[in-house]
Order: C-alpha cells, then sequence, then structure tokens
C-alpha cells in the first residue's frame, strides 16, 4: 500500500513510519522540516495546516496518518491542533483519500466513573491544554462522515520501549492492567495502528491500546 504519515518526525510519528517501513509498505513521511530518520521512506516537506499541500501530497494514496500534534515545549497554542486537524481533513478529501487513520490522546477516555480522563484530579495539570486539544479534534472527526476515518487513543502512558505485539484493544474507556496502570510502549501502539491500515476493525470510531 502507499500511505502518507502526516508528522512523520515525532517519536510517534517515526515509528509508525518504521512499521509500515518493517511491512512492505511504500511510504512517504511529511514533516514541517522535511527531516526525518526512517531509512527506506520517502521524506518531504509539507504542513498539515495547508489543505492544498496536503492534497498534493496525498494524491493517489490508499491511506493518510496524521501523527500531528501541538508540540510539548510550550512553544505554540495546543488549540492549533483542531485548526490542523480540519485543514488536514479537508486536504485528505480534496485528494480523493478516504482512509485517514489519526493519533489520538488518552486524556478524552472515561473512567471507571464515566468522567473523563483528563477531568480526573490527578491528571497532570501540564500536560491538560494538549489532552483538550486532542480531545477537541476527536469531536471534529466525529463530525466527518464521509471519510472511513479511525481515532487511535493510546494508553494513559505511551513511552519508548520493546516491541512485543501484545497489547489490548478497547473502546472509549481507559484500559488499564491489574494493578490499575495504563499505559504501552510507541512500538506496540505502531503496531496496533497499522493493524487498522491493513486490516480495519474500527471506521467512524475511536478505538484504544493498552497492556
Amino acid at each position: 500500500m502507499r500511505i502518507v504519515v502526516f508528522g512523520a518526525a515525532g517519536s510517534i510519528g517515526t515509528a509508525i513510519t518504521a512499521e509500515l517501513i518493517h511491512r512492505g509498505h511504500d511510504v512517504t513521511g511529511v514533516t514541517r522540516s522535511g527531516r526525518a530518520s526512517v531509512a527506506g521512506a520517502h521524506t518531504t516537506t509539507g504542513d498539515a495546516a495547508d489543505p492544498q499541500a496536503v492534497a498534493l501530497l496525498a494524491s493517489g494514496a490508499d491511506a493518510v496518518v496524521s501523527a500531528i500534534g501541538p508540540r510539548h515545549d510550550g512553544s505554540e497554542d495546543p488549540l492549533i491542533l483542531a485548526t490542523t486537524t480540519r485543514s488536514l481533513i479537508d486536504g485528505v478529501r480534496a485528494a480523493g483519500v478516504t482512509r485517514l487513520v489519526a493519533v489520538g490522546g488518552a486524556g478524552s477516555l472515561l473512567d471507571a466513573t464515566g468522567a473523563q480522563h483528563v477531568d480526573n484530579p490527578h491528571f497532570p495539570e501540564a500536560v491538560k491544554p494538549i489532552a483538550l486539544a486532542h480531545a477537541a479534534t476527536l469531536d471534529i472527526y466525529r463530525d466527518t462522515h464521509d471519510l472511513k476515518w479511525t481515532y487511535i487513543s493510546p494508553a494513559a502512558s505511551i513511552e519508548p520501549g520493546e516491541r512485543t505485539g501484545q497489547f489490548r484493544i478497547g473502546g472509549d474507556t481507559l484500559l488499564t492492567d491489574k494493578r490499575g496502570v495504563s499505559r504501552i510502549t510507541i512500538p506496540d501502539y505502531a503496531i496496533g495502528l497499522v493493524d487498522q491500515i491493513e486490516k480495519p476493525t474500527a471506521i467512524r470510531t475511536r478505538i484504544t491500546l493498552a497492556y
């Protein structure tokens, strides 16, 4: 398959690109800097906030991956993610591509009480603006009815680690292990996302991946 990955230079985007290459797909990694570090991928400069550029880059692709997200260094308003997501969707639509898989956030997942994880009093204040920005993008996807999108939330903790291929798939509820811990490694998250490209089981819905 020909896959275009927007946000390919980030840690999650890099892992997704590597997983796609590992499985033999033709991958174009799009970054604002034009730099990426995955051997075998075509790398190009592009901005998901420019729908015309998105349409040009996505033309002819079998699927598009959105691994875009707010910068964690505080250099930009996290809410720009919603605007960029709308532009990306417009560009994908203009390109005639119908399959779009998005890296989401965990903050909008529901806990055992039915409340959003981001509303938990123990949720880190420092990352709350980013979590709310991701929640806003989920609403945008849920209002998109003409594309075959999948929004994939990670566990509460997603970090570098081992590629095991062993994880659970859930829906809108935060998944935790027997100790109450919600976590997944970036390589295993990438496996779950690429699985949804190759054999989609969740169309126009959100899923979550965790151990």
